[in-house]
C-alpha cells in the first residue's frame, strides 16, 4: 500500500520504521510538526518523527498547518491508499481526509481515556491493564470506529515512560494487521460505546505532586504515572525532591501522620506505607534512596508534603 504517515512524537517511531521496512508498503511521504526550540539553549529541533524520516531517507514535510493548499495538492498527487496517523498533534479536517482511509494508533483501550495523556491517566487511576486501539479518524477526538485493539497488563513497578516505550513497540504489529485486513477486505469497524467514554486531558506541571492521605497503592500509582514528566514533586525537609519510583510495603493502617518518614524508612500513607526506591534531588540526577540518604538529612519524623 502507498502510505502517508502523519506523526510527531516518539510514540510513532517504531511503527514508521516497521512500515518503511515492510516490502508490501511504501511510505511515500511523512508529514510532521515544524522544528521547535528545545532544551536550555532553545535550539531549533526537528520532531523525533522528522528526524527518523530523514534517517530513513523518506521525504518529509513540516507545515505549520497540514491543510495548506500546497500540502493538500501534494497529497492528491501522491494519491495514497491510506493515511497512518500517530501522535501528530494536529486535527485533520475533511478537506484533507477526503476519500482516503485514515487510521490512528491510540495508547488506550478506547473508548476509555480519549485525549492527550491516556498512558498517564490509566496509571494514575490505578488501572491494572491498558493497551492500544487502531481507529478511523473522526472529527471528535479519538471517537472514530475501532478497527483493532490489544490489551496488556500494567506492571506494579512500571513507570509511565516505560509503559509508553512498551506500548510504542507493540504498535507496528497492530497497525500492520489493520492494513492487511483492509487489503483483504476483512476490516470490520466497530462503533465506540459512548456511555463508556472517559477523557485523559494533557498533564501540566501543576499535576506533578502527590498527597499521602490516600491509600499506598494510589500513591504508588500516581508517582509512577507522573514519571518521567512532570514528575512527582514533594517537599522533603528543606528541599523539593521528585519521587521517581516507589514500592508499596504495607496496606494496613499505621499510626503516623500521612507523609511521615518512619523508623523503618517507609512513608506513612492512609492506609499503608510506601518505600522510596528512586528519587531526584533539585538539579541532580535520579538516584537510589540509599544514595540520597548519604548526602541529605533523612530523619524519622520528617514529613513529606505535597508541593
Amino acid at each position: 500500500m502507498r502510505l502517508i504517515f502523519f506523526g510527531s512524537g516518539l510514540f510513532g517511531e517504531p511503527t514508521l520504521r516497521a512500515l518503511h521496512g515492510a516490502p508490501e508498503h511504501e511510505v511515500a511521504l511523512v508529514i510532521s510538526q515544524p522544528a521547535r526550540p528545545a532544551g536550555r539553549k532553545r535550539t531549533l529541533t526537528p520532531t523525533p518523527i522528522a528526524q527518523c524520516a530523514e534517517e530513513l531517507g523518506l521525504p518529509v514535510d513540516t507545515p505549520e498547518d497540514p491543510h495548506e493548499p500546497e500540502v493538500i495538492e501534494r497529497v492528491q498527487q501522491i494519491n495514497p491508499d491510506a493515511f497512518v496517523v500517530i501522535a501528530y498533534g494536529h486535527k485533520l479536517k475533511p478537506e484533507l481526509l477526503d476519500e482516503y482511509l485514515a487510521i490512528n494508533l491510540h495508547a488506550s483501550l478506547l473508548p476509555k481515556y480519549r485525549g492527550a495523556a491516556p498512558i498517564n491517566w490509566a496509571m494514575i487511576h490505578g488501572d491494572r491493564e491498558t493497551g492500544l486501539s487502531v481507529i478511523t479518524l473522526a472529527q471528535r477526538m479519538d471517537a472514530g470506529e475501532i478497527l483493532a485493539r490489544v490489551a496488556t497488563e500494567i506492571g506494579t513497578q512500571e513507570t509511565a515512560g516505560e509503559l509508553h516505550d512498551r506500548l510504542a513497540a507493540m504498535g507496528p504489529d497492530l497497525v500492520l494487521k489493520v492494513l492487511r485486513d483492509e487489503e483483504t477486505g476483512r476490516i470490520a469497524p466497530v462503533e465506540q460505546d459512548e456511555s463508556r467514554a472517559s477523557s485523559a486531558r494533557k498533564l501540566t506541571k501543576a499535576d506533578g505532586t502527590a498527597r499521602f492521605d490516600q491509600p499506598a497503592d494510589m500513591v504508588r500509582a500516581r508517582v509512577h504515572g507522573l514519571t518521567p514528566w512532570p514528575g512527582c514533586a514533594v517537599k522533603f525537609g528543606e528541599h523539593t525532591v521528585k519521587l521517581m519510583r516507589v514500592r508499596v510495603k504495607e496496606r494496613n493502617e499505621v499510626e503516623e501522620t500521612p507523609g511521615t518518614l518512619r523508623l523503618d524508612g517507609t512513608i506513612a500513607c492512609r492506609p499503608g506505607t510506601i518505600e522510596i526506591l528512586e528519587i531526584q534531588p533539585p538539579g541532580g540526577r535520579i538516584m537510589s534512596m540509599e544514595s540520597f540518604r548519604h548526602g541529605h538529612r533523612c530523619e524519622p519524623g520528617m514529613v513529606l508534603e505535597p508541593v
